[in-house]
Parts: C-alpha cells; sequence; structure tokens
C-alpha cells in the first residue's frame, strides 16, 4: 500500500477549503486527498498552523524549513521520501505514484440527500 504524507503550508483550517476566497488547487487537492482514501492509500495531512509537532518531529522537513524557509512548502512525501516540494501534486504525478488513474483521482464524491417534510 501506497503511503503519501502532505506537509501543508499554514491555513486557517486542515484542508484550507474555507474562509471567503478559496483557492481552486485546495479543492482539488481535498477531492484528490478523499479519493486517495477510497482506494485505500494511506494519506495524512499537516497543517503547519494546526500540527507544528508533524513539521518538527519529521527530520527531511525540519530540515527543508532551515534550509529553504516555509516558501518550500507543500512538502510531499510518497513511501517516506520527498517526491515534490514547493508545488501540490499534478494528478498526472499522482497517478504515476499510485497507479490510479487520473481521471478517478479527480472524481467528484457523490452525495445523496433526503429530506423530509412535515406532511411526510
Amino acid at each position: 500500500m501506497k503511503t503519501i504524507e502532505i506537509y501543508d503550508p499554514a491555513m486557517c483550517c486542515s484542508t484550507g477549503v474555507c474562509g471567503p476566497v478559496v483557492d481552486p488547487e485546495l479543492i482539488r487537492m481535498s477531492a484528490v486527498v478523499h479519493n486517495l482514501k477510497k482506494q485505500e492509500v494511506n494519506v495524512s495531512r499537516y497543517n503547519l498552523t494546526s500540527e507544528p509537532d508533524a513539521f518538527v518531529s519529521n527530520a527531511a522537513v525540519r530540515q527543508l524549513l532551515t534550509d529553504e524557509g516555509p516558501e518550500v512548502l507543500p512538502i510531499i512525501f510518497v513511501d517516506g521520501k520527498v517526491a515534490k516540494k514547493q508545488g501540490y501534486p499534478t494528478n498526472e504525478e499522482l497517478e504515476q505514484w499510485t497507479g490510479i488513474a487520473a481521471s478517478e483521482l479527480i472524481a467528484k464524491p457523490r452525495i445523496r440527500l433526503e429530506i423530509k417534510t412535515k406532511s411526510q
């Protein structure tokens, strides 16, 4: 099973998909992470604001931050090795790393809502 770790820059919430202006790249990554987990890929995502200990406890992340500063974020690890830094992976990169088709990675989750009225 593949393991992917994402070390995000400081954001207001765990996914960055909040607030009045949302970065479309963060929306894409949120959907991709959801779909990777559905495909049983072990994905962990760490936010510098809410989980600074994860950044300190990972020696490679700590060293990259020391050497290159916070501009190095996001940092993406695949199976314990740095696969990308200073940007989120493309769908094609994720497909290469996981073997999961890019079209499956960006599929929007289907949510079924049931609304009951008082007369029901």
